[in-house]
């Protein structure tokens, strides 16, 4: 049974007086749960006069509200019939269910089972965030109603005034516990013209994933002309959903993009097909496919990551279709590896197959060596426990220095792509062994870690080299001992409490020279000369090289962390290299003679939170002139307001200067989900990008320049996107999204590359919409 509470507010019915210590009613506008989950609660009407007849009806007038669970209920004049459980409300009638509130003249409902009718409503949806207005709205239960002849938006309701934007609709139904909405005969108006109908369409009423036509893909660039596309999204299970994106480039021709995805217990991935059957200005079908797996064979964890397209101009006329971050070098790369962790350490277990698909063309100048290829790489690898708080410099008491080691074997056969350039050096297979043993010791702010390593390799080559030999090897050892301390003190910087350490590192290598003239490189290149690889013991990545360093690596680094929340607010560094010897063996093939290396430099600082900025620089010596140097600063004064500026040398290679920025430009920001513009002089207009300039040669490089203008409600975006396709080629885009603030985005993804490209930009309505940052 529904237990009936009724209390009134000035005149009532006459009821026997409350003892005094009953607790009275609270009015309370937050609805809690029942006391029991499975007890009806209480029915609660008040208002200025409540009349009642005992078992039959209720009646309130003034300021009535009713309380049924989470259903809150404002009105003039209220009738319940307590027998039928039936509710008439009339005036201003106002309904909170769920978060979701419904107000108009007329309602008629029964209440517990949340059925009934509601006459020219307006309404607001939690979910989106949302309102809108229909002539009849009907409840059919707690999670499922309709609307006749209605209409939605985000944007706020002024009289007299349609919204900047909204959708209508013939029938709308929504089904709140599956997440979904149904909509026949909806048509999207924007400042007041159709954009967008269909005679019948689903949508979900969050983020959740559902079935159904997304939102259209547009763009405009150069090489493809005006391209449309409308995907399509298939929640085919919980862990399994697909894309299919129909599209046409009037340039090229029509096509289709696809995309599926699994989330299986113990397996992952993504496969992407894209195709385009007939391009009329290449003049042959063109492809893309991509994929992206990982998971467990029982102890066993895989990977697979490839990327191959169709022909060697693919990525500069679809290079939106390209997710490699070298677009003329793609990877297929599988891997299969075991770890196993026992008391005394790690063996870790693997095998690797590594292709690759180089995109020549046809200009020689701009080709390029392949790398080789894997075909396959098996190896162990065995690793001691390592003492990790000997290594981060800390020890606790009582624990005494040890040996520690680690050591790598693993076959490899090296070959080449069908694409490589003629004229390359064959592969062939090899067999290596890198071992290491150390003895780290330290204290709670110093620490010392003698090393000896050991680089094996012996040779198996498909051609002989020059002279003769197919069958080589060599064997290398290195002796290394890195030492460094950590002091700290307090002190004050510009007025404020700071914690400043001061952190000097030495680190000293011995490796013999070993000629390796007449060996294969296969996977060895040269480490960038850095505050990190300056600490190393050996200037080359791979195993194919190994340096006849004896050198010794001074360097010292200060920081000023803030004593109130721990934030480094200034860093210093200086580090240098002194050779014993002369360097024959080096990455770029010259012998170093001098016995003092570059001079590196580094500081940052955040002496302000509106001011960044850091600075790299490597300064020779000898010449008196620095080698490179980067500089960076950014001012950022407050939301949606950031400046940053880039300078990078590096003599005689390139020069460049570097502008990012995200500034209002005219108009009143908005600060709230309220404002609303259907003018553009009443809303404000924002200008995003940055621009690459190339001092060398006197031209810009890859940039993007655009604006945004934001209404409150909707946000449109436009610039352009340039990329550099080769020494005379450009690839020019023109972007275009509209936002609907708590709907979609439609248009090209202009939001995702001013993300991508400008430091600190910050999406204009990230405080309006909970929609992704990277939906097209």
């Amino acid at each position: 049974m529904i237990a009936l509470a009724l209390c009134a507010w000035g005149q009532a019915c006459a009821q026997p007086a409350a003892p005094e210590d009953t607790l009275p009613l609270r009015s309370s506008r937050v609805l809690g749960p029942t006391a029991k989950s499975n007890a009806k609660p209480a029915l609660v009407i008040s208002g200025a006069k409540v009349t009642v007849q005992a078992d039959q009806q209720a009646e309130a007038t003034d300021g009535v509200e009713l309380r049924y669970g989470e259903v809150l209920l404002n009105a003039d004049k209220l009738n319940y019939r307590i027998a039928e459980d039936f509710a008439r409300a009339e005036g201003q009638v106002r309904i909170n269910h769920n978060g979701n509130v419904f107000t108009g003249p007329l309602l008629q409902l029964y209440v517990s089972r949340f059925e009934g009718e509601f006459l020219t409503p307006s309404f607001f949806l939690a979910a989106t965030g949302g309102a809108g207005k229909a002539q009849v709205i009907k409840f059919q239960d707690s999670e499922h109603l309709s609307a006749t002849d209605g209409s939605y938006s985000s944007c706020p309701v002024v009289d007299n005034r349609e919204p900047a934007w909204q959708i209508t609709a013939r029938e709308l139904r929504l089904d709140l516990a599956a997440n979904e909405g149904e909509a026949e005969g909806a048509v999207l108006r924007f400042l007041g013209v159709p954009i967008l109908a269909a005679p019948s369409l689903s949508f979900p009423l969050s983020s959740a994933r559902k079935s159904g036509w997304l939102p259209p893909n547009i763009s405009l660039d150069n090489r493809s002309g005006f391209e449309f596309g409308v995907p399509y999204y298939w929640n085919i299970a919980p862990q399994r959903d697909a894309t299919l994106t129909p599209f046409v480039m009037t340039k090229r021709g029509v096509g289709v993009d696809g995309e599926f995805r699994y989330l299986e217990p113990g397996h992952a991935g993504r496969i992407n097909v894209d195709l385009l059957p007939s391009d009329r200005v290449f003049g042959q079908s063109r492809w893309a496919l991509k994929l992206n797996n990982d998971g467990h064979l029982g102890d066993w964890r895989y990977r697979l990551k490839s990327e191959r397209v169709s022909d060697d101009d693919y990525w500069k006329d679809l290079s939106r279709r390209v997710e490699s971050q070298t677009p003329r070098l793609l990877a297929s790369d599988f891997t299969l590896n075991r770890q196993r962790e026992l008391s005394w350490g790690v063996i870790d277990t693997y095998a690797r197959l590594q292709h690759w698909q180089t995109l020549q063309g046809t200009d020689p100048l701009a080709q390029f060596d392949s790398p080789y290829q894997r075909s396959p790489q098996i190896g162990i690898r065995v690793t001691t426990a390592a003492d990790e708080a000997v290594l981060d410099s800390f020890r606790p008491w009582g624990r005494k220095a040890r040996l520690e080691g680690g050591l790598e074997l693993e076959y490899n056969r090296f070959d080449l792509p069908g694409s490589a350039r003629p004229g390359q050096p064959l592969g062939g297979q090899r067999v290596h062994a890198l071992g290491h043993v150390s003895a780290p010791v330290g204290g709670e702010a110093w620490w010392l870690i003698p090393r000896l390593s050991v680089n094996a390799a012996a040779y198996d080559l498909e051609r002989p080299q020059d002279d003769g030999r197919r069958r080589m090897s060599r064997v290398i050892p290195t002796f290394s001992i890195d030492h460094g301390w950590v002091f700290e003190r307090d002190t004050k910087l510009f007025g404020r409490a700071m914690r400043q350490s001061l952190e000097p590192r030495v680190l000293y290598v011995n490796t013999p020279f070993r000629d390796q003239t007449n060996l294969p490189n296969f996977d060895a290149a040269g480490k960038d000369f850095n505050f990190d690889s300056i600490y190393t013991d050996n200037p080359f990545s791979g195993v194919d090289r190994v340096s006849d360093l004896h050198a010794v690596s001074a360097g010292a680094t200060s920081r000023w962390v803030s004593a109130a929340n721990g934030e480094e607010m200034l860093r210093v560094g200086a580090v240098q290299r002194f050779l014993f010897r002369d360097q024959r063996i080096t990455p770029d093939g010259q012998p170093v003679t001098q016995r003092f290396s570059d001079l590196l430099l580094a500081a940052a600082a955040h002496l302000d939170e509106r001011w960044w900025a850091d600075s790299t620089l490597e300064f020779n010596p000898e010449t008196g002139r620095s080698v490179r140097s980067v500089v960076r600063a950014r001012y950022s004064p407050g939301p949606y307001r950031t400046v940053s500026v880039a300078y990078r040398l590096a003599r005689a290679q390139s020069e460049q200067v570097e502008l990012a920025w995200q500034w209002p430009i005219y108009g009143q920001p908005v600060t709230s989900r309220g404002a609303d513009s259907r003018a553009t002089c009443s809303g404000a207009w924002y200008s995003a990008g940055r621009v690459q300039y190339s001092l060398r040669d006197k031209r810009l490089t890859d940039s993007v320049a655009g604006f945004e203008y934001d209404a409150g409600c909707w946000v449109l975006r436009f610039g352009l996107e340039r990329l550099s396709t080769g020494r005379a080629e450009t690839n020019t885009r023109f972007m275009l999204q509209l936002e609907l603030v708590g709907l979609s985005q439609l248009g090209s993804n202009a939001l995702k590359v001013l993300k991508d490209n400008v430091p600190g930009y910050r999406r204009l309505s990230s405080d309006r919409s909970p929609s992704s940052d990277f939906l097209p």
